[in-house]
């Protein structure tokens, strides 16, 4: 199982003049050490709107900073996001091949369609179109980067023959993975012959194992994927701390590690908000109502530390503690641990001593 960082760059109120910046600052400094340790990727989300929870809006320029100051480390997308307007498809495919050439070939590509309000409402986009647009816009920067000159006619976008430029330096074109959270969502990644991005935070390990169950039937079936060759591998996500301290380490977590899956949960909640105000069928956003429905029992409030420790649905403590969480997610069929290491407000010193610990006393038992 390989290990990756992974980044939401939370800025937590009350902010000042140089919040931001020292988040990204930091973000910076814990990539570097991130491969100084051992680590085999730097992911990051693509968000735009969400105050407090990701100010990652143009995660792309911050690759290229990584990238000049690392020559291992892989560097993923988390998801871009492709409906239209976020990114054109020839503005994906030509960030991905000038990242991939600068990066001597480093670069993961997950795709995501995007499930919050904020977002969708702001950029105008009808959630009904979304799953279209996104498999529309994968196939484009696919056909882009494998054809010397290529056209485009779909029902969202249109394109003359072009010679998109540059290529990708990995041939035909990096992999590719695809970002879901529902049952069917993981059916659909695995029939598209995409890696698997289970995007569900606070979670078991055996859920994990059964939602990868299921992306592990759909791409051992797909005979025509969507990229030039099916990508098999599967990523799952969870938060991560690890101390010297089995106590600090908890209590440095607690705050950050109920917070973040709640708010999240509520973030994808208010576009099941947004489509009973307008009377619409929520269609594949149905897990929406899902998180709506459990928050009004109150179920979210119960996502306490003591129960992500109780369910395993998270990684923390000792180093010995995280090894055997970790090993729970491994034995689940994870190809791709994303570790969150800052969903909220974790202080950059104890970031850097995960990056590390894990990184020496961790990572290396999964060699």
């Amino acid at each position: 199982m390989r290990f990756a960082l992974f980044y939401e760059i939370p800025v937590p109120r009350p902010w000042d003049a140089g919040s931001e910046r020292l988040a990204y600052e930091n973000t910076i400094e814990q990539a570097i050490a991130g491969e100084r340790y051992g680590w085999d990727a730097f992911w990051t989300v693509e968000h735009h709107f969400l105050e407090e929870f990701s100010h990652c809006s143009n995660p792309e320029v911050l690759y290229g900073a990584i990238a000049a100051r690392t020559s291992r480390i892989r560097l993923g997308y988390g998801v871009r996001l492709m409906p239209k307007p976020y990114n054109h498809p020839v503005r994906t495919a030509e960030s991905v091949a000038v990242l991939d050439l600068i990066s001597g070939g480093r670069v993961d590509f997950a795709t995501g369609r995007s499930a919050t309000r904020a977002e969708l409402e702001g950029f105008g986009i009808d959630p009904s179109e979304t799953r279209e647009m996104w498999r529309e816009a994968i196939g484009f920067a696919v056909g882009a980067w494998t054809s010397d000159e290529y056209a485009h006619e779909g029902k969202h976008w249109r394109m003359p023959p072009r010679r998109v430029l540059p290529k990708p330096l990995q041939k035909p074109h990096p992999p590719m993975w695809g970002a879901t959270s529902s049952d069917e969502g993981h059916r659909e990644v695995g029939g598209l012959g995409l890696g698997l991005c289970s995007f569900a935070v606070g979670v078991p390990p055996d859920e994990v194992k059964r939602k990868i169950d299921i992306y592990r039937g759909a791409v051992g079936a797909c005979t025509a994927p969507i990229g030039a060759a099916v990508h098999d591998n599967a990523a799952t996500f969870t938060m991560a701390l690890c101390d010297t301290d089995a106590g600090r380490a908890v209590e440095t977590a607690r705050e950050s590690f109920e917070w973040y899956p709640k708010t999240g949960a509520r973030q994808i909640a208010t576009v099941a908000e947004w489509m009973a105000e307008q009377q619409r069928d929520l269609g594949n956003y149905g897990y929406a109502a899902d998180l709506k429905k459990t928050d009004e029992q109150g179920l979210l409030d119960m996502l306490t530390m003591d129960y992500l420790l109780d369910a395993g649905a998270c990684v923390v403590g000792t180093p010995a503690d995280c090894v055997e969480s970790c090993r729970r997610y491994e034995e689940a069929g994870v190809d791709l641990l994303l570790c969150l290491v800052n969903p909220y407000k974790i202080p950059h010193e104890s970031v850097m001593r995960t990056i590390e610990l894990m990184g020496t006393e961790v990572i290396p038992h999964f060699r």
